[in-house]
């Protein structure tokens, strides 16, 4: 049996994306029922749904999950046990469609990564100096995501959803990875944005 076609494992990322796939395609999945039933994994589940814009071939799709994730990001910083949406973000969601497609695209990648995953270190999950800096960098990802930057929405979109899958899996490991690979893309992200800017500051004044 191939990886992909492997039943998922219960709690893992595919058995929650699974578990919401059957229905109306049309049918909106509302946030507040999405994320009624989980503790504090409702945070990864957030995240999921959040990134999910990023991986459909929309022009705007950045700009829907960048400041998702950045709310996600200041709550986390605030020291909140589950997030909170205000009403009118809270009775919306993705179309089913949305997951279907999503599911479609990124299950077998998930199917490898869930080999791999699952609970551990959970003190890299639980301490507050580690929620700080994990919503210090999803704000900085998801302020990158909405910036118009060609070709990025599926490079900080993954990291975004590896941070996800690392609050769903209770997987310290993978968060860890995750620091490492966030803080490496704001880095290089930072370096590149003033390079470009210090080059367009010479190229304006030989035009002037």
């Amino acid at each position: 049996m191939s990886t992909e076609r492997a039943p998922p494992r219960p709690g893992s990322v595919r058995a929650i994306l699974r578990a919401h796939l059957q229905g109306d395609p049309d049918e909106v999945l509302r946030l507040r029922h999405l994320l009624s039933d989980l503790d504090r994994s409702a945070f990864g589940m957030l995240l999921l749904i959040a990134t999910l814009p990023a991986f459909i071939p929309v022009p705007i799709g950045g700009a829907v999950s960048g400041p998702l994730a950045m709310l996600i990001g200041a709550q986390l910083l605030a020291g909140r046990h589950k997030p909170w949406l205000p009403g009118f973000i809270a009775e919306r969601g993705p179309h089913r469609r949305v997951l279907i497609t999503f599911e479609r695209r990124m299950g077998p990648w998930l199917a490898r990564l869930e080999l791999l995953v699952r609970p551990r270190l959970h003190a890299l999950l639980a301490h507050r100096v580690s929620m700080v800096f994990t919503g210090m960098l999803l704000m900085l990802l998801g302020l990158l995501l909405s910036l118009p930057i060609p070709l990025t929405n599926y490079v900080f979109g993954g990291l975004l959803l590896l941070f996800a899958v690392a609050l769903l899996e209770r997987d310290g490991l993978v968060m860890l990875i995750a620091w490492i690979a966030g803080s490496i893309a704001v880095i290089v992200s930072g370096v590149l944005s003033g390079s470009l800017a210090e080059a367009a500051g010479r190229w304006i004044d030989r035009l002037s």
